[in-house]
């Protein structure tokens, strides 16, 4: 069964609930270490979705000069 990919507010939602609870300090050693590693995913996802959307918002703002469009629909994030 294929898993949903999140949106960019849910993986901000995410890692913000990751972070608050590894700040808690009831975690204990391996469950931080794994909120440590699901929050790297979380944040390269989330660079590389403003990544796609500073190159779309940059092909827009080039094509201003005409009508300004919007191009194709970004997918949702990995």
């Amino acid at each position: 069964m294929e898993k949903k990919k999140q949106s960019f507010e849910e993986a901000i939602g995410e890692l913000e609930k990751l972070v608050e609870a590894m700040e808690g300090g009831e975690m204990g050693l391996d469950e931080m270490v794994a909120a440590f590693e699901r929050g790297q995913k979380l944040v390269k996802s989330c660079n590389e979705r403003l990544g796609e959307v500073e190159r779309r918002i940059e092909v827009i703002r080039r094509e201003a000069g005409g009508s300004a469009k919007a191009t194709e629909e970004l997918p949702p994030m990995a």
